[in-house]
């Protein structure tokens, strides 16, 4: 098992706004815009992100932080066998990806990921 990714989400009741400061100032990318949420990222690579989300898709809050792993399923096990409380899933949503939402220790909702292919 690897982290592959770490995104930063925040809420926000406009994301339109968002483009300003993240795209026209800083220089990012939009690399993903769904309506309700957009990811924006350095030109030349994947890393630094920041997404501005109106929800966290699919009717769920938005996560305090998103993270990418390659073995969603052995991730979500180990979750489980930690006593971590599950908030949401596993599920595959519509968008490509399979997630859970899982609080970590400090109350932080986490959103973990995987890819599919």
């Amino acid at each position: 098992m690897a982290v592959k990714r770490i995104v930063a989400n925040v809420a926000a009741e406009r994301i339109d706004a968002a483009k300003a400061f993240y795209g026209d100032a800083l220089g990012m990318a939009v690399v993903m815009d769904l309506g309700w949420i957009m990811t924006f990222a350095a030109e030349d690579s994947v890393a630094p992100q920041i997404s501005v989300a109106t929800e966290g898709g699919s009717g769920t809050p938005v996560p305090d932080i998103s993270i990418e792993v390659d073995d969603l399923a052995e991730v979500h096990r180990k979750m489980r066998a930690g006593g971590f409380h599950i908030d949401y899933g596993p599920v595959t949503e519509p968008w490509g990806v399979r997630r859970f939402y899982v609080r970590d220790p400090f109350g932080r909702l986490v959103n973990i990921l995987e890819h599919r292919q």
